[in-house]
């Protein structure tokens, strides 16, 4: 097993890019497997940018390309572990790793998504996680979550493969997902969170 995740694992996160509306569960760019990441160049770097200050603004703690429309695999996350450590980074073309056999315990926690904003329900996921792949500058990372950062990972790698977590829960759960969402939609306008100021 790998070490304990610390908040040594965390990459910086790149500043002054621009809100970007964010795209809801039943665009097709959600519900597809992404473009690998195969330029790392101007314009991959003002996206990611873009995605972090989107993040924020949307006051969530991952983000994934196709939640701002675009075809490729990378997201972002500023997120806390089970140790409640800050980690923070960007990953471009995951390879998720999740434990087996006896080392695999299910974590149930609420989740949600900015794609669905304001519907929240029960989960179940690994309480473990390690992610490798590349940054925006194509650098090897990897990083190693428990608690919420586990989460975190898994619920961004799906996002980069077509799935959203309403697809791992229950049909009766998926159906409150939606009940939740539009009995709030008026709290979030279509380009939501632009014009949001981050905390």
């Amino acid at each position: 097993m790998p070490e304990t995740p610390s908040a040594d694992q965390s990459r910086p996160l790149p500043t002054g890019g621009s809100v970007r509306p964010i795209t809801r569960w039943g665009t097709p760019v959600m519900h597809h497997e992404l473009r690998d990441v195969t330029e790392f160049d101007d314009e991959l770097a003002t996206l990611v940018a873009d995605m972090v200050a989107t993040m924020y603004a949307a006051e969530g703690v991952g983000l994934a390309a196709n939640q701002v429309g675009v075809d490729l695999k990378v997201f972002v996350f500023d997120c806390p572990d089970d140790d409640m450590q800050r980690i923070t980074g960007v990953v471009c073309n995951p390879v998720l790793r999740l434990p087996d056999g006896a080392d695999r315990k299910l974590d149930v926690h609420d989740e949600g998504c900015l794609s669905l904003p304001g519907a929240f329900t029960e989960c179940a996921r690994p309480d473990h996680a390690w992610v490798t792949g590349v940054d925006q500058h194509g650098e090897p990372v990897e990083f190693e979550g428990t608690g919420l950062l586990a989460r975190c990972l898994q619920h961004e790698t799906d996002h980069l493969f077509g799935t959203v977590f309403g697809d791992r829960v229950p049909e009766k759960a998926r159906k409150k997902l939606y009940k939740q969402h539009q009995a709030l939609a008026d709290e979030y306008a279509e380009d939501w969170p632009v014009g949001e100021e981050p905390e």
